[in-house]
């Protein structure tokens, strides 16, 4: 009978390859945390376990009845991994689809395998320079990290980039790093701020954060470095809700109301506020502004998230085909669950991907302009 030194982490890991192979049918935050990580890198978990059955094997551990059972639940444990990990390869085809549909070129090649199969974590390139803490405001949660190309003027356009966690946690260390990294090393310039959080701060107080932060990287290009001239809003989860307003709402005659030019929008809630209601003002939720102004759109979610349902990017993405004279890109992902971008997947991979062919076309189609 193996030792349950070895049977405790394979039941453990067993219950969370069943719960990431099976589609949420309701929305759960403890089944996101349980189960994101070995959602991402499977291929690693594989690796653990066929290592541990081999050493349990030499010892000779696998004898009688139970040891059978044991190298025949580790068997079916392996094929359920094998499946998350195609599942998370597949993510490449879905984004090509999406950028071939938009009339771009694929950017995929063997990196976008090869790093996340041997290194999938979101190291910062030593060609990367980041600067902060900065303040933008008084509050301690009013702060924000630029990143910029290390050793030459950081000269390109901007990204501004705001972190999830339900508008009650969340940090601009732990979101979004692969997306900041590989832009920087581009020569864009990428800020990444926190904001207010509730029960402390409420909608208006987020809102205005997040509008601050854009007023920032316009007013201060001797500080950052880049051109803010071209600036794009990214965010995800109740960040990419905080970019789909900003970016919707963008009444030119508001004083210190910059323009976005286009919008980044990674497993996002688009839903009215907490609480709220349709009489609310302002309003909460995207879905209930009308596009006919809206810039250029980005939409990534998964469709096996069960903290933010996939119905709604979907909800948005219809909202903005049904008016917006801007592209909508939207790429649904294979089996992705909540928050895939912690990790250097396979899906972040070819969603920075497909970025890079979004980003590239709206500098095309929106050349450079004058900053309000």
């Amino acid at each position: 009978m193996p030792p349950i030194g070895y049977l405790a982490p394979l039941a453990l890991g067993g219950v969370c390859t069943l719960t990431a192979l099976l589609r949420p049918h309701r929305m759960n935050r403890k089944r996101y945390l349980f189960t994101m990580a070995i959602t991402e890198i499977p291929h690693l978990a594989a690796v653990l376990l066929i290592l541990a059955t081999a050493l349990t094997w030499s010892e000779g551990d696998f004898s009688g009845p139970g040891g059978i059972i044991a190298a025949s639940l580790a068997g079916l444990v392996l094929l359920g991994l094998a499946a998350l990990t195609w599942r998370g390869v597949r993510a490449g085809p879905a984004v090509d689809a999406v950028v071939r549909e938009h009339s771009a070129k694929p950017r995929g090649g063997a990196a976008r395998l090869l790093r996340p199969l041997l290194f999938p974590f979101p190291w910062r390139s030593p060609l990367v320079t980041r600067s902060g803490p900065l303040h933008y405001g008084e509050h301690r949660r009013q702060r924000l990290d630029v990143y910029g190309p290390r050793g030459r003027d950081a000269t390109g356009p901007v990204l501004v980039y705001f972190h999830g966690g339900g508008y009650f946690s969340g940090s601009n260390r732990h979101e979004g790093r692969a997306l900041l990294h590989h832009l920087a090393a581009r020569g864009w310039v990428c800020i990444s701020a926190t904001y207010r959080l509730r029960p402390q701060a409420d909608f208006e107080d987020h809102l205005s954060d997040a509008r601050a932060v854009l007023r920032w990287a316009y007013d201060h290009p001797e500080v950052h470095g880049g051109d803010p001239r071209t600036l794009v809003m990214a965010g995800s989860s109740a960040g990419a809700h905080l970019t789909a307003l900003c970016a919707l709402s963008q009444d030119q005659s508001m004083p210190n109301r910059p323009r976005v030019d286009a919008a980044v929008c990674l497993y996002g809630y688009y839903q009215r506020y907490y609480g709220r209601g349709p009489d609310e003002s302002p309003v909460s939720t995207p879905l209930a502004i009308d596009p006919a102004d809206a810039p250029p759109f980005f939409i990534a979610h998964g469709d096996h998230d069960s903290y933010v349902a996939v119905e709604d990017a979907r909800a948005l993405h219809r909202h903005l085909d049904s008016g917006s004279p801007s592209d909508v890109w939207y790429a649904e992902l294979p089996g992705a669950q909540h928050g895939f971008d912690a990790l250097y997947s396979w899906r972040i991979a070819a969603v920075i991907d497909g970025l890079d062919a979004f980003l590239d076309r709206v500098r095309i189609d929106h050349p450079m302009r004058t900053a309000p």
